[in-house]
């Protein structure tokens, strides 16, 4: 297990564990983006918040020696956040989101790419 793949890796597990729980609480801040793009707010916490922690501890399993769980988080994260960019991108949403969405991206990226290279 390389020191890049811990460090990369703990950072998604951070920023997607951090963005799945505060996200339900800060519905007030991103009800007007989401309205931008045309996602319902009821889709806050099911399932938008839910895959964010569940890719989120996948990552975390990955970290704690169950290889496969943490791959398969790592698809997984990408896949939402490939969603998350293409619905902006469909809104024609150049807003902070956009930013956002577009860096959980790379991160989950580069995890994905450090974990087949392990």
């Amino acid at each position: 297990m390389s020191s890049a793949y811990v460090v990369i890796t703990a950072l998604a597990v951070a920023a997607n564990g951090a963005s799945g729980i505060v996200g339900p609480f800060a519905r007030e801040r991103t009800a007007p983006a989401m309205r931008r793009v045309g996602v319902p707010e009821s889709w806050v916490l099911f399932p938008i918040s839910t895959l964010k922690l569940a890719g989120a501890l996948g990552l975390l399993l990955g970290l704690l020696g169950v290889p496969l769980v943490g791959l398969a988080a790592a698809v997984g994260l990408c896949m939402f956040w490939a969603c998350a960019v293409h619905t902006h991108l469909l809104a024609r949403d150049r807003s902070p989101q956009l930013g956002l969405a577009l860096g959980f991206l790379a991160l989950a990226l580069a995890s994905l790419a450090l974990t087949l290279a392990g």
